[in-house]
């Protein structure tokens, strides 16, 4: 009797042929993890699962010398379940994380996969040369002026929410960036900036959260830098220090005067 070899990288049981991205056998799924772009190659169709998070928002900046701002929103965050493929080539973009720049908090960029894209986390808010609003995007950057009431920006419904917004009272606290899962935080009295929303677990029960918020940083000396959300946000900054950059392939905002950290793209079906 001869006996039929069957690659177990692109052939799953439940009848889906495909390839691309990086391929792992977990928990009764096949899965193809990308990140960075590549080609989901359906060439016998069936039904999967994706999770989607694009490129969090960088953090914001108030004045020369990296001082304060608000923190970066997270990446749009998108999740379905028995999703039809079929034969043929689906293009698959994973989004870079928002780059810090002097002038202020930048969006990260879009991932998409399967026709469907998640959207770029919104730059936190600041005051370099004028005030600076937080930015619209998958999740809200947060609120960073320190020369007046700067409030968290919007997320895109269905994907993300608002980052928090800032206290314009010395030492002038930025809001946190908004998560997946959760509003960033409010800054507070007493020089206390805004930590990052919540990102959102995938798979449920796994423990791998994506899509955290960045944490608000703190203009002058006396304050309290807010915390990363779960998820890869980066936590905030202080004074004249760096807040720290999402996490790569997370989608989370960066803190104040950091990186937002690139997107993924995962596709999974059963065994």
């Amino acid at each position: 009797m001869s006996l039929i070899y069957i690659n177990p990288y692109v052939f799953g049981a439940a009848g889906i042929i495909a390839t691309g991205g990086t391929v792992t056998d977990v928990g009764g799924y096949r899965i193809h993890t990308f990140t960075s772009p590549d080609n989901f190659v359906v060439t016998q169709g069936g039904e999967v699962e994706y999770l989607i998070v694009a490129g969090g928002g960088s953090g914001g900046i108030n004045s020369a010398g990296n001082l304060g701002g608000g923190g970066g929103g997270a990446g749009g965050f998108k999740t379905a379940t028995g999703v039809a493929v079929t034969a043929q080539t689906y293009a698959v973009v994973v989004g870079n994380g928002g780059v810090f720049s002097s002038d202020n908090g930048t969006n990260g960029d879009n991932s998409s996969a399967l026709g469907v894209t998640a959207t770029g986390g919104g730059g936190g808010g600041g005051d370099f040369g004028g005030n600076k609003p937080a930015k619209v995007g998958g999740s809200g950057g947060g609120g960073g002026s320190h020369a007046g009431t700067s409030n968290g920006a919007a997320g895109t419904t269905g994907e993300g929410s608002a980052g928090g917004n800032n206290n314009a009272n010395s030492p002038y606290p930025g809001g946190g960036g908004g998560g997946a899962a959760a509003v960033g935080g409010n800054a507070t009295s007493g020089g206390v900036a805004g930590s990052g929303g919540a990102g959102s677990e995938w798979p449920s029960g796994s423990g791998n959260y994506y899509a955290g918020g960045g944490g608000g940083g703190v203009f002058s000396a006396g304050g309290t830098a807010g915390s990363g959300g779960v998820g890869g946000g980066g936590a905030g900054g202080l004074e004249a220090v760096d807040g720290t950059p999402g996490t790569a392939n997370t989608g989370g905002g960066g803190g104040s005067q950091a990186n937002g950290g690139s997107g993924i793209v995962i596709i999974r079906y059963l065994l």
